[in-house]
């Protein structure tokens, strides 16, 4: 593992982490059971992002607090709670442009399909651009909240960031001229909010056209980001196949998974962070049911002690 992580730290790095950690909570940028995370791994994408240096780290983190409690009107938590990922209105409007979903087991994967016929006049009369926006921000905080901590529970040791793949095909000038604004704000959000958590990022498909798109994009990226990318053409398979198991990989981009039974890979959110989500909602049904069962019962119990009293 590189440098930087908890497990390979140098013993300058553990002093500064340490000096980190104080700062933060002493400034009150950072308070016990905050959102955003208070462990190493959390602290310590900050400092990465920021070569190690403490006060530039610390205005990234607290830049990152002020949006997390401004974002959507009500704040990042708020919004989180609002608005479910695999289930809003429109969902199925938004993935027709731009889907964008985390799948499998071991490292996740975020799968983002540009090449959908890119009609924003259409999509907003079935969703907000709004709510288009806070579907991408809901997204991306799903990654640090749940996808990341589950699949690292399933693992038995942290991952700390998803390999990112980005599919063009279809996708060309024309489409990126419409989604321009919006790609560099989810770009800037991912870098400047969820810093070193895109692990590796592999564009495949890249059309001819690519090179003067990418000469636009590579400005906006960190050093530290752009040199995560790999741009591949349509002779992509064998690379993303050396890198995640068939039985992971979606049979659109050359791997053997289908989730059938959800209607798609992009439809079904398929990883432990699902399981842990159906889990949570079978374990609060059987709850409610208990609830209406004694409620039920209620009146008959308070008759019979009633009955037996007399």
């Amino acid at each position: 593992m590189a440098s930087g992580h908890p497990v390979s730290l140098t013993s300058k790095q553990a002093e500064i982490l340490e000096q980190f950690r104080i700062q933060v909570f002493q400034e009150g940028i950072l308070q016990d059971g905050d959102s955003i995370g208070t462990d190493d791994w959390t602290l310590l994408r900050f400092l990465r992002a920021r070569k190690f240096n403490v006060d530039e780290a610390k205005k990234m983190i607290k830049s990152a607090q002020n949006w997390r409690k401004t974002v959507g009107g009500a704040g990042i938590d708020e919004l989180y709670k609002s608005l479910d990922l695999y289930d809003y209105p429109g969902r199925e409007h938004v993935f027709k442009s731009w889907s964008m979903y985390f799948h499998k087991l071991g490292q996740p994967l975020n799968i983002e399909f540009f090449g959908g016929p890119w009609d924003f006049p259409t999509l907003y009369k079935h969703i907000t651009p709004e709510r288009h926006w806070e579907t991408i921000v809901v997204t991306t905080e799903a990654l640090t909240r749940d996808v990341l901590p589950a699949a690292s529970r399933v693992a038995g040791h942290h991952i700390s960031g998803a390999f990112v793949i980005a599919d063009l095909k279809g996708f060309g000038l024309s489409q990126f001229w419409q989604i321009k604004s919006l790609a560099q704000a989810t770009l800037q959000t991912w870098q400047d909010y969820y810093p070193e958590t895109m692990a590796k990022i592999a564009i495949v498909n890249a059309p001819s056209s690519f090179a003067f798109i990418w000469s636009i994009i590579r400005p906006w990226l960190a050093k530290e980001t752009a040199d995560k990318v790999e741009i591949l053409g349509s002779d992509y398979h064998k690379v993303l196949l050396e890198l995640i198991d068939a039985e992971n990989l979606p049979t659109a981009l050359g791997g053997k998974c289908t989730c059938e039974h959800a209607g798609g890979c992009d439809w079904s959110g398929a990883g432990p962070w699902m399981d842990e989500r159906l889990a949570r909602q079978t374990e609060t049904k059987k709850k409610c049911n208990g609830d209406i069962v004694k409620a039920v019962q209620a009146p008959f119990e308070t008759r019979s002690s009633l009955s037996a009293s007399s």
